[in-house]
């Protein structure tokens, strides 16, 4: 007998069929068996009627002229359809001739283009709304603010700094560093300078016992994220939680640090997992628009590294059609076979030397030093190779690449359906 098992893939799915007295569990986030009160666009507005801690929106906006608006950009699957029109509607209601920018955060990503500006926004917003994306080395955009609890110096878009009212859109999930995405992570790492997001992904940060999933109290990341929003004076968010179809089920409104708590109680009640210890771990990136590529696959792969057993062997599924995802994340292990000698550098460098990716590298480094990693992926193989990777262009053939690595057929295995939906606690 075998349990069929469907794993997101880009924008598809995949079946993996595991042998019942093999399979030890399948971890799954309770986000999505909630049954929501109401369709996606009216939780937003039910939310937005009933903000935490600050008057509503349209309120907010009377007397203010120059209004931004922080919106995540095309690796987030954030539902911006159905949260930025109730937005700017609510602005124009407080005030008509308020400037409305909307400001795309993408950190230290990539720009974001037009079509996936108009995939999130639709074709109304984009054409009509005035959008400016984010770019983490226009040094002349930025402004200095002071010095984070981390050392580093705070520098932000001035489009940000310099609005009468600043605004976010955003989503909450279980982030492997960060506690939780979502509220201040609008802020820092979003339209922060790359000196900046460098300063707060410090190697001394990454290795804290307290930067994990799920976990803000004592994160010494998250600390950095909350002085930023203080200082940019971040005053509302409006955040939605979404399900592995990517639908809103539930959404916060208001205060920036407030709402977001209320946010994270809400989804930490839901997505918690025991984990299951298993010879075989089957996970993936919740597909699209998070399996893009490699490196953002290494939050998939930290909800596995809880519950594998040492030196077993991780499948991971991320259809990574943008490749690698990061220059120098792909160039730190390509040119180096000992993973080893990679992360004592990482650990020697001050946080004010911390380099590109390094953070992403420096967990990913923790995933393979405890299991091997098999691939499943349409990218070459040569480039999952050289990330130390062991290429599969199905689960099956990962699955037979697995047993002979443990030489054992009859390897227990843990499926993990959506790897960055759930936070997997020991």
């Amino acid at each position: 007998m075998t349990e069929n098992i469907k794993l997101p893939y880009g924008k598809e799915f995949v079946d993996v069929e595991i042998p019942k007295e093999r399979l030890n569990a399948v971890l799954v986030s309770e986000l999505h068996h909630y049954k929501p009160e109401g369709t996606p666009a009216e939780i937003v507005k039910k939310a937005m009627a009933n903000p935490i801690g600050t008057p509503r929106l349209s309120e907010l906006a009377k007397g203010k002229n120059n209004v931004v608006i922080i919106a995540s950009d095309h690796t987030r699957p954030v539902p911006s359809k159905i949260i930025i029109p109730p937005m700017l509607e609510e602005i124009r209601a407080g005030n008509p001739d308020a400037k409305i920018t909307i400001l795309i955060s993408t950190g230290c990503h990539r720009e974001t283009t037009k079509d996936e500006l108009i995939n999130k926004f639709g074709e109304e917003i984009v054409k009509n709304e005035n959008i400016y994306v984010h770019d983490c080395d226009e040094k002349d955009k930025f402004v200095k603010l002071g010095i984070l609890p981390s050392g580093g110096e705070l520098i932000l878009n001035k489009i940000a700094t310099d609005a009468d009212l600043l605004l976010a859109e955003g989503f909450i999930e279980p982030h492997f560093f960060a506690g939780f995405s979502g509220g201040r992570k609008s802020v820092l790492p979003g339209v922060a300078s790359r000196e900046t997001v460098l300063a707060n992904h410090c190697s001394e940060f990454i290795a804290h016992p307290k930067t994990r999933t799920g976990i803000v109290e004592g994160n010494p990341i998250h600390e950095d994220m909350l002085f930023a929003v203080k200082k940019a004076k971040l005053a509302y968010i409006v955040n939605v939680i979404i399900n592995s179809d990517k639908e809103a089920i539930y959404a916060v409104a208001g205060d920036a640090i407030k709402a977001h708590e209320k946010g994270c109680e809400f989804l930490s009640s839901l997505c918690k997992v025991k984990a299951v210890e298993s010879d075989i771990v089957i996970s993936t990136n919740g597909g699209y628009p998070l399996d893009q590529n490699i490196y953002q696959a290494v939050k998939g792969m930290t909800a596995a590294e809880v519950t594998v057993k040492k030196d077993g062997v991780i499948i991971m599924l991320a259809k990574s059609d943008y490749g690698h995802g990061g220059d120098e994340f792909f160039r730190t292990f390509n040119e180096c076979d000992d993973i080893q000698k990679i992360l004592d550098e990482f650990l020697a460098r001050d946080r004010k030397q911390t380099q590109s990716d390094q953070w992403q590298s420096q967990i990913y480094i923790r995933v393979l030093q405890k299991a091997k990693v098999v691939y499943v992926s349409d990218a070459p193989d040569d480039m999952v190779k050289g990330l130390h990777l062991i290429p599969a262009k199905t689960v099956d053939e990962a699955l037979q690449i697995a047993e002979k690595i443990l030489d054992n057929k009859n390897a227990t295995v843990t499926v993990i359906p959506d790897g960055v939906s759930v936070m997997v606690i020991e």
